[in-house]
């Protein structure tokens, strides 16, 4: 059995709620040769994906741009429409004008991602208190502030229609959610279930979007809790797997696969489905890392190989390297070069086809790394 529903009256009509069982599936994963072989080539993967630090000379440069991806796709998923340059735009001061309310839930994702990452790294276990605070770092600013930030829901929600009684799921009664969650974190930290952190993860993700904890934000949270169960677990040393553009292309299947889970219990083709995703995704992320290095060194080499500007231009390219798109002020307060040598060496950039400026303007120009942003893009467009 995979749960049973209770059924409540809600505003006059008869509402069946779902209530999962507590986790592990009960009876257990039919482990198949091609599931262990699937679980298998996932692992390896994630094996490779976590050796990735070892492709760049920075990891936190890779790291920087890709958890701002991961945020705009996953609030993509939930309709926002705010690209990645956006996201970089507003975080620039000196560039009002872009989407509030759509970049505003991006950014709370970034701070909210880093927030759990940090708590993790102070000691405090991954946990349903630390969940909360995440959820409160994601609706502190913009839309869903008013929906009780970093509080489980108190009322009754759904998914699908315009009230409970024509949802087209109804996730548990309120008063049954702090018990849901209680086995939830008990599921995390089992150590007698045989299950491996990725399998774990996976199991968790579907349990908590389920559960439908809180009133707003529940699938940011549920997507950002695989990768904080790969970090604690030691599967992963850094955040970077991110299975959001594989749900974002595959949205009606993963939909499906979460509903089948609840009517039939087949947790099976749900794990398929996600261990497919964590090795597509994995290998995705080394590849980009791999071609991201790959484009460093060889503008490097052209820099170099540029005369009397190439030792400031090199600075200028290592700034661009952190962030991909800059103020010239940033890159002077990044370089510590003084603005007329900044703006020279940006000049051999734009000439070398490196960096090309952003606004038009004779003052407070925008400059962007293109071909950096570019590989990063890929999958983040609007959609």
């Amino acid at each position: 059995m995979t749960g049973h529903h209770e059924v409540t009256q809600l505003g006059g009509e008869r509402v069946r709620a779902f209530v999962p069982t507590p986790l592990p599936p009960d009876p257990p994963l039919v482990r198949s040769g091609g599931l262990e072989a699937l679980l298998e080539s996932a692992a390896l993967a994630l094996g490779r994906l976590d050796s990735v630090s070892t492709l760049l000379p920075d990891k936190s440069l890779f790291l920087y741009t890709y958890v701002r991806k991961e945020a705009v796709l996953s609030s993509q998923i939930e309709g926002t429409q705010s690209s990645l340059s956006d996201l970089l735009l507003f975080e620039l001061d000196e560039a009002p004008g872009v989407p509030l309310d759509d970049v505003v839930e991006v950014s709370n994702y970034v701070a909210a991602l880093e927030h759990g990452l940090t708590r993790m790294r102070e000691g405090l276990p991954l946990s349903n208190r630390l969940v909360r605070e995440i959820h409160g770092v994601l609706l502190s600013r913009g839309r869903g502030r008013d929906k009780e930030p970093g509080e489980f829901r108190r009322s009754q929600n759904w998914i699908g229609g315009t009230r409970p009684g024509n949802a087209a799921f109804v996730p548990p009664p309120h008063t049954a959610v702090i018990e849901c969650m209680a086995a939830l974190e008990r599921f995390w930290h089992a150590k007698d279930d045989g299950l491996s952190a990725v399998l774990r993860a996976g199991l968790s993700h579907v349990q908590f979007e389920t559960v439908h904890p809180f009133l707003d934000g529940n699938g940011r949270v549920g997507r950002l809790l695989i990768t904080l169960l790969l970090c604690e677990s030691g599967a992963l040393r850094e955040p970077l797997l991110y299975l959001s553009l594989y749900l974002k292309r595959n949205r009606a299947t993963y939909y499906e696969l979460l509903d089948r889970v609840r009517r039939e219990g087949d947790w099976e083709a749900w794990v398929t489905f996600y261990l497919e995703g964590v090795r597509e995704v994995a290998a995705g992320a080394v590849s980009t890392a791999e071609r991201l290095s790959s484009v460093f060194k060889e503008d490097r080499a052209r820099i170099e190989s540029s005369g009397r500007r190439a030792s400031s231009a090199l600075r200028v390219h290592d700034a661009l390297k952190v962030s991909p798109m800059r103020s010239m002020s940033a890159v002077c307060a990044a370089t510590q070069l003084s603005f007329p040598t900044a703006s020279s060496a940006m000049s051999l950039l734009a000439e070398l086809g490196i960096a090309r400026e952003l606004t038009g303007k004779r003052r407070n120009r925008l400059f962007v790394y293109d071909r950096y942003l570019a590989i990063l893009n890929e999958g983040a467009e609007n959609a």
